[in-house]
This record gives C-alpha cells, structure tokens and sequence, in this order.
C-alpha cells in the first residue's frame, strides 16, 4: 500500500471514529439539551465515569458522602428552580439510599429524577448473583411517581424526556430512571445518536380551572363572614407570588402560611395570622387551601383544632384525586395555583366586600397577646440557653438577612423555629415537611446554596444533625456558603434521659458536652462553641458575612425540650405497668 492511501485510510479511520457516539455521551447529551446543569451524587461502579465525563462537559457535579443527602439536595433544587433535582448513584445499596429521598420527594411534591446504575437484566431476571444484584426498577415503582428503564442507546434521548416531564407535569414528584452497566458503552453513530434526544417541549403546562368552578368558589368565598387563606409549599413551589398577593391583600382575607410558604407574604403583614392560628382555624367558616392538603398537619381538616363551626372548604390543587380526601370540598379548584388565582383575581376586581372589622380585629387582638407572650421568652439571657432564647437570637438574624435561606429540622428545634423565626421573602425556608423525616439538614443546606449561591443557614438539633452530619465535609470541600447552628441539648428531646437498670446510657442521650464545632474545624471550615444568645448572634452574623463554612455548637440546656416536640400526641404511651 502507498504511503498516500496509509494517510487516507488513517484519516478515514480517525473520521469514522469521531462520528461514534455511546451510552456515557448520550446521557450527558439528553441532560445538556434539557438544560440540566447540576447532578448531585456519589460515585462509584457503574456510573464513576459518567460523572467525571459530566463535569468535564460542563455540567456541575456535586459528589456527597451519602446517596440519601445526595437525593435530598436534588429534591430541594427541584422545589427551588421547577426543574427536577438529578441525583446519580450506583447500584442496589446506593440505588436504596437514594430511594428514601426519591420517596420524600414524591410525597412532597418536589420535581426529581433518581438515576441509578444497575445490575445487567439477563442475570438479575435469572437471579444468578450479578454484583449488587437487584430489581431496581420493581422497588421503585410503588414508591415515586414514575419509573422507567433504559436497555438501548438509542433510547436514552426518549428516557431522559419521559422522565422530566413526569417529574414536573401535574403534581411534581420523584421519577426513577434505570440506567444498567451494559448501557454506557453501547455505541452507536453519532448523528442517529444526536437524532434521538429529545428537547421536552412544556413539561408542565398550564392547567385552567373550569369557569363553572371559578364561579362557584366565588360564591363560597362570598358568603363567608369569617373567611381564610391558607398557603401550602405548593404555593410557594407555584411562583405565583404577584398573583397570590395580589389576591390576599385585594380581598382583605387574613392568611395562615404553613412553614414552607413562610415568606410568600411576609410574615409581618397585617394580614398574617400565623401569630393567631389556633383562633383561626377554630373559628374561620370559609377556609381556602392554596397549595395546602388537609393532612396530619392541618389535623385532617376535623376535630378540636377545627372547632365546633361548620367549615366550608374551598381547594385549589392540580390533583383532582386530592379534593374530598378527608372532608367534603364545597368549591374543588382544579388547576395550575398560578391560573386559578389569576381566574380569582379577576373575579373579585367588581363587587367585592372586605371581611368584617370584627373579624380581624378579633385575629389582630389574638395576635398581639400571643406575640407579647412570646416576646419576653425570647428575650431571657440565660445561660446554658433555652430553645426560645436561641431561636431569639436567630429570628433577629434573618430579619436582618432577609434573602438569607433558612433550613430547620429537628424535634423541639424545628416546631418551635417554625412560630419563632419571622420569614419576610419566598421561597427561604425550607424544612421537613409533609413527612416531617429527619436527615434532610445538610442536603437541603448544600442544594440550597448550589442552587441560588445565597447565604444559607442549617438551624439543627443534635438529633437531626447526625443523620447527615458528614455532609459537613462536602460543604467545606465545595466551600460553600453555609453556616449551621446545632442545638446541643446532649440528646434526643432532652438530654436527661437515663437507663432505669445503670448499664447503659438513656435511649435518648449522647455524649454529654459534645463540641460539634471541632467537627467542622477538622475538615478546614470554621467552628465556633457558644453558650449565650449574644454569642450566638455574633458567631452567625460573622459567618454570614464571610460566607465561609461555619458550624456553630449551640450549648442549650439538657432539661429544656419536651417529649417528641409538638407532636407527642402521636408519641404512643403504654398505660400497663409491671409488678
């Protein structure tokens, strides 16, 4: 062969490689087009690769200690942006430690696609021993609101489109995308491969309620003589903040956000009655649920917290299944939050009437008792601190920090930050939740900041903070601007539990004095011990500033807390004694 036809044929082999293309490429390539820019993982067989080939194409990999953080982060971003949270993990082990954040993410209605390596098919099917072997896609199915598998290259561009527009359409929920070893290094030719993704054209489009529908609330609302509002984290998901404001203070109708709808109004708008809310729900005739379900944590929409008045609910959701899960709904609204409200808005713009003086003025007198109360508890300079005390110091700080985020979890740490701690813009706080599960902290925290690149500050109690303390490393690793305030009462609820026979320590106690803070300071970020509130708002305010990564051990007394926080009615109790 002449040198000349060598040249051409090792330039014709270099071409022919060049228009290849395989499993790895295809994956990044349907996410690129989708503009998905962020993946929060842990690496490891089969998808090691995949995340380093992601970074170098662009796309942000953030890569945790746990599987389970990892997943939170990507739900958070979802619920943040209205784009779904990616988290990539390996298989079986990882795949079932993400699988609890795919699950939370589904119950709270947060955007995210969970993709996971798996085992190859032909040995799982067989039950043959494949490593990590597991039926990956038969155990996610029950547990999130899509599934799907992937088995040709060729088929990546469709399963990549199938899941977003799941994870955002309707409902928003959590989507699993099966993604098995073989996958990844099937080629196939480029331009067939570039043919084959597939650009998700309005994954979540608008949802119109019914005129008739409209109508018929509007009648509801005008009948009513002690009407109210209430604000779900499907409001604050809605970002139809304008239209929602709008509403409120055009009909006059007092509001009660729940925690993650915090913000969506300030908290200190005259027509917040989050300071009144026993009274409120007691006493209201005419309540509307924006975004809100009349679950556990509206008490299923009967019993005492609901008083003896008859209740007539009117419900805006986009989930039709949703209306009359607990009680009757008199005015369903089905439908995009940001549709129907813009629907009610224009409803209400000609013979309207304002809610009695009466009314408010026996809301805003409520509230003003509630809040003096509260104030001289906050106020206490004691030492070691108490919850309030604490959460006094911390209240001022996001007042003066208004676009700073808030994450809160824990027991007695998260029920009583919710009264506490004022939010003045949406979309800030975020927290447990519908399923109010522990372990979200540091997640949230890190998909948080990645996300928005705002100041964020974790409020943790010790408890909660060890279900994903490790995180702290990936915080300090990415420098992130975070700062976390552990609770440090040595324990579970209180930190004075003991073991009746003298063999062990109390179920509900850790080490005693613990110093969170060294923690922190081991992995290069800042630690910081304090026993007062002054101390408290200095260590946060310095660290807000610097933006760099801080954990703030918060020594509270041992004996504060009560059991289970303010659910310990669901805390059963034996009532059979030994002899």
């Amino acid at each position: 062969m002449s040198a000349v036809a060598q040249v051409i044929d090792v330039n014709a082999a270099a071409e022919t490689e060049q228009e290849l293309t395989d499993g790895f490429h295809l994956v990044i390539d349907a996410l690129k087009l989708n503009d998905i820019d962020t993946i929060y993982g842990v690496p490891g067989i089969p998808i090691t690769d995949l995340g380093r080939m992601a970074q170098a194409e662009g796309i942000r990999v953030v890569s945790f200690r746990h599987e389970q953080n990892a997943g939170n982060a990507a739900a958070i971003a979802g619920f943040l942006t209205k784009k779904p949270g990616v988290c990539l993990t390996v298989s079986a082990p990882g795949f079932l430690n993400g699988l609890t954040a795919l699950a939370n993410a589904t119950t709270n209605c947060f955007p995210m696609i969970l993709i996971s390596g798996s085992s190859e098919r032909e040995i799982v099917d067989l039950q043959q021993g494949d490593y990590e072997e597991m039926d990956q896609l038969a155990i996610a199915k029950p547990l999130c609101k899509a599934a799907f598998r992937v088995l040709h290259a060729a088929d990546i561009g469709i399963g990549v489109a199938r899941a977003i527009r799941a994870a955002v359409s309707g409902r928003p929920g959590g989507v699993y995308l099966d993604l098995p070893a073989k996958l990844f290094s099937q080629v196939m030719d480029a331009d067939a491969g570039a043919k084959s993704l597939v650009k998700v054209i309005d994954a979540a489009p608008a949802q119109l309620p019914s005129p008739s529908a409209v109508t018929r609330a509007l009648d509801v609302l005008k009948s009513a003589k002690k009407p109210l509002i209430i604000l779900g984290k499907g409001a604050a998901y809605a970002q139809a903040d304008a239209e929602i404001r709008s509403f409120i203070e055009t009909s006059g109708i007092p509001f009660l956000p729940m925690s993650m709808a915090k913000g969506l109004l300030p908290d200190n708008h005259p027509l917040s009655a989050g300071a009144a809310r026993s009274t409120v729900l007691k006493d209201s005739d005419v309540v509307v649920l924006v975004g809100a379900r009349l679950n556990w944590l509206l008490s299923h929409g009967k019993g005492k917290t609901w008083g003896d008045a008859p209740k007539k609910f009117i419900q805006i959701d986009i989930e039709p299944k949703e209306m009359d899960s607990n009680v009757e709904i008199a005015a369903p609204l089905v439908g995009d939050i940001g549709s129907v409200i813009e629907a009610l808005n224009e409803g209400i713009k000609t013979g309207w009437k304002a809610p009695a003086a009466e009314w408010i003025d026996a809301i805003n007198a409520r509230k003003e008792v509630n809040i003096g109360k509260m104030a001289q508890r906050l106020l206490k300079n004691s030492t070691p601190m108490d919850f309030h005390s604490a959460l006094g110091a911390l209240k001022q700080v996001i007042k003066e920090r208004p676009d700073a985020i808030l994450v809160n979890e824990g027991a007695n740490t998260l029920d009583l930050a919710r009264g506490v701690i004022d939010m003045y813009q949406p979309r800030k706080r975020l927290d447990v939740g519908t399923w109010g599960v522990m372990g979200i902290g540091m997640g949230f925290a890190i998909g948080a900041a990645v996300e928005t690149g705002k100041p964020v500050l974790a409020v943790e109690g010790d408890s909660a903070f060890g279900f994903s303390g490790m995180e702290v490393e990936t915080i300090c690793r990415y420098n992130l601007p975070v700062c976390v305030v552990i609770f440090n009462n040595n324990g579970i609820y209180r930190g004075t539990d003991t073991d009746p026979t003298g063999r062990d320590p109390g179920t509900t106690v850790f080490v005693a004095d613990s110093r969170y803070d060294k923690m922190m300071e081991a992995f290069g970020g800042v630690g910081v011990h304090v026993t007062t509130p002054d101390e408290l708002k200095r260590a946060v305010d310095e660290a807000m500033d610097s933006g760099k990564p801080t954990l703030i051990n918060a020594v509270i007394d041992p004996a504060a807390g009560s059991e289970s926080g303010n659910i310990g009615s669901l805390n059963p109790q034996s009532v059979v004694k030994k002899k």
